[in-house]
């Protein structure tokens, strides 16, 4: 029997908080429009963006119409959420707004795109083919709005004990630096989208981060004035994404995981999931991927009675980085992931590793002529696998120097064609976790 929404988001753990669970739940009965905005501080979506964008994704594959909202306008303003003082603006000028902006706005059309093509093989659909929503930027509608006019469509409407009440509000006024006009008017900014995509397109329901509680009641205020109390709408937050420790994930606290790939390698972004805890991957199970609750039940289980085989890791793993990478993207990340660590070769494919750890300094590319005309040791030597000619010298004597996981004896040792992995590739070791993987150039 299917779940329905709301229920599956919140065994998921996907909801902190919700101004109306009864009325959510009513509106629900029938289709609606759901939007989240994420302003363009940074050019790139990153792990800390995940737990609201799976809730939007939980109402997309349910065939709600759901809006991605880029902060083209917001986001020259500055969000004081959370933050003790106010954003660099000299690092966030407006030539660099409007490039996130686009870059943005293309990363969250891959997100849905390539998040659609992994929740066909989880999730059972039913009625017309779900297609990418469409991406929006609050410029679209604030560009050519006078300040006169918002004043007079917003500001009348605005309480200053309510607006003084916001915690992100309180927090500034309690620091050292304060807080500017321009940061203390976000909210209102905020809560005049919420409005406009209310009146323009029929949204009911904002999604976003539980520190954006206090920005999202205030479009629910501004809507209950303007349209009048029986048009309610309602906020929906997401809890902060935190590990068991409290540490925060995401680019503000300096541990940032890209989902663009030229940014976070899809090898890196796979073992980034791998070294979850056990304390953590029962959760992230349930709020990163679409799997049925009893998949990851089933696994959590095999977890418990084997954990040193890490099964529920690397479920958590596969599924997130398919969803973020796609059918490819995995298959690179395992490809890397079999050069790096496993001990059999077997159907490795050069191309694949070189995908997926392209940019890696532990990926170089040598010609015929060095690669089979230098010794091994000097090879490794030259990419800095090894400090000088004695450490590789004493690396072969020790028997601690390796060519696909095959012991080298010799240190004048030289590779022929037929020693290279798909043609292509030879995997030097040195010691128990040091790799050199050197591809020969195609020209």
């Amino acid at each position: 029997m299917e779940v329905d929404l709301l229920t599956d988001v919140k065994r998921r753990g996907l909801v902190s908080q919700i101004s109306s669970p009864e009325l959510l739940g009513q509106l629900l009965r029938e289709k609606q429009t759901v939007y989240m905005g994420i302003d363009p501080t940074a050019p790139a979506l990153h792990v800390g963006h995940l737990l609201p964008l799976m809730c939007l994704m939980h109402f997309h594959v349910r065939g709600h119409t759901v809006h991605p909202v880029i902060g083209g306008a917001t986001g020259l303003v500055g969000d004081p959420s959370g933050r003790a003082k106010a954003r660099d603006r000299d690092s966030l000028a407006n030539e660099r707004i409007e490039g996130n902006a686009r870059r943005l706005a293309d990363s969250m059309g891959v997100f849905f795109r390539k998040g659609l093509e992994y929740a066909e093989g989880r999730w059972k659909q039913e009625g017309p083919t779900i297609g990418s929503p469409e991406v929006l930027n609050n410029l679209e509608w604030t560009r050519d709005l006078s300040l006169l006019e918002f004043l007079r469509t917003v500001g009348v409407h605005a309480r200053m004990n309510t607006m003084l009440g916001r915690e992100s509000v309180k927090l500034r006024l309690s620091s050292e630096e304060g807080m500017s006009y321009t940061e203390f008017s976000y909210q209102l900014l905020q809560a005049y989208d919420f409005y406009t995509l209310f009146r323009k397109r029929g949204c009911r329901i904002q999604i976003g981060g539980s520190d954006q509680w206090g920005n999202i009641l205030a479009g629910q205020d501004l809507i209950g004035r303007l349209a009048g109390p029986d048009q309610a709408v309602v906020c929906l937050t997401t809890p902060l994404f935190t590990t068991s420790s409290g540490e925060k994930f995401g680019k503000s606290a300096g541990n940032a995981v890209w989902l663009d790939d030229s940014m976070t390698s899809p090898f890196d972004f796979y073992q980034f999931f791998t070294r979850t805890t056990d304390e953590d991957v029962p959760k992230l199970l349930k709020m990163l991927t679409l799997l049925p609750m009893e998949t990851i039940d089933a696994s959590l289980n095999e977890h418990k009675n084997t954990p040193e085989r890490r099964v529920a890791q690397h479920l958590l793993a596969d599924e997130v980085t398919e969803m973020i990478h796609g059918v490819d993207g995995l298959r690179q990340a395992h490809a890397a992931t079999k050069a790096l660590f496993a001990k059999d070769y077997t159907g490795i494919k050069a191309a694949d590793v070189i995908a997926a750890l392209r940019g890696d300094p532990r990926l170089v590319f040598s010609s015929g002529s060095d690669l089979f005309a230098k010794p091994l040791a000097r090879l490794a030597h030259e990419h800095r696998l090894v400090p000088s000619m004695s450490a590789a010298r004493q690396l072969v004597s020790s028997k601690g120097f390796y060519v696909n996981n095959k012991r080298v004896e010799e240190v004048g040792f030289t590779l022929r064609h037929s020693d290279l992995l798909d043609g292509r590739l030879a995997i030097v070791r040195a010691g128990k976790g040091n790799h050199l993987i050197i591809a020969l150039s195609e020209h």
